[in-house]
């Protein structure tokens, strides 16, 4: 069995249990059906309002569609060489990637909003009411892909982290410095996770000022700087450049409204709620 076939194989099942784990809280929101008191309106009742909440759903959106950080930490772990670049089994990864995220979202986003309309919460499954075991498997679904997903995101931290300790600190390296690192690492962040209650409004804020620049400009800065494309070609213009200005504008106003929306409830929050 191939490596790139490893590959596609694990893609697919990752990606059946993201998938699953949606489509459980679809069907868990369907139950009962629409709420008969559904309401369909903006939660925000002024301009501004409605301004910074769609601001910090940008920042969602692109939460959502991040991690092109981690792109080259996955590419440099795929077997490369003149005849099979390995370039191309990314380039597909990446595809199926982004088509198996539109999956795992977008009906969840439609049917979620037509059935408990703006009163859905932040995460959707605190929302749900029945059938319990349902909802329980789905969030047997989330610890699924959180663990899988969170070694992905983290390899990078890891190694700085690691290499802090080494560098700077002395430490020794081997394996019981990575071990107790890495495991106070994910405690510190899972502590954090937990404690804090503004999951939406962090969102919003993180997607549009750590994801957005990794994402959408930083990638497109790059390949202007190594490929050259002629000045004007719609490579130049209509693909790069305009993800480049989306990109600073979703790093500029993004934050604002998760920031935003973070500083207006904060009387509502409570610590580990």
């Amino acid at each position: 069995m191939t490596t790139e076939f490893k590959l596609k194989a694990g893609n697919n099942k990752v990606s059946s249990i993201i998938i699953d784990h949606h489509h459980q809280k679809l069907k868990a929101s369907s139950h009962k059906g629409r709420h008969a008191d559904v309401d369909y309106s903006k939660k925000a009742s002024t301009a501004t309002g409605q301004t910074f909440n769609f601001l910090s759903a940008l920042g969602d959106v692109a939460f959502a569609y991040a991690g092109h950080n981690v792109v080259l930490e996955i590419q440099a772990t795929i077997p490369s060489t003149p005849d099979k670049p390995s370039k191309k089994p990314m380039w597909q990864g990446v595809v199926l990637a982004y088509i198996v995220v539109a999956i795992c979202y977008l009906p969840v986003a439609f049917i979620g909003y037509y059935i408990f309309g703006n009163a859905v919460d932040d995460n959707i499954l605190i929302t749900l009411e029945k059938p319990r075991w349902l909802i329980a498997m789905a969030n047997i679904f989330v610890v699924v892909h959180v663990i899988g997903s969170y070694q992905i995101y983290a390899m990078p931290v890891f190694d700085m982290l690691e290499t802090f300790l080494v560098k700077k600190l002395r430490f020794r390296p081997g394996l019981p410095l990575r071990l107790i690192a890495r495991s106070l690492y994910v405690v510190f962040t899972t502590l954090v996770g937990i404690a804090v209650p503004f999951f939406g409004g962090l969102l919003g804020f993180f997607g549009g000022f750590a994801f957005a620049p990794t994402t959408y400009y930083l990638p497109c800065i790059l390949w202007l700087k190594i490929k050259k494309p002629k000045t004007f070609s719609l490579s130049w213009f209509f693909i790069t450049w305009c993800c480049i200005i989306v990109g600073v504008l979703l790093t500029v106003f993004a934050p604002i409204g998760g920031l935003r929306s973070i500083i207006v409830n904060a009387s509502t929050y409570k610590f580990f709620s």
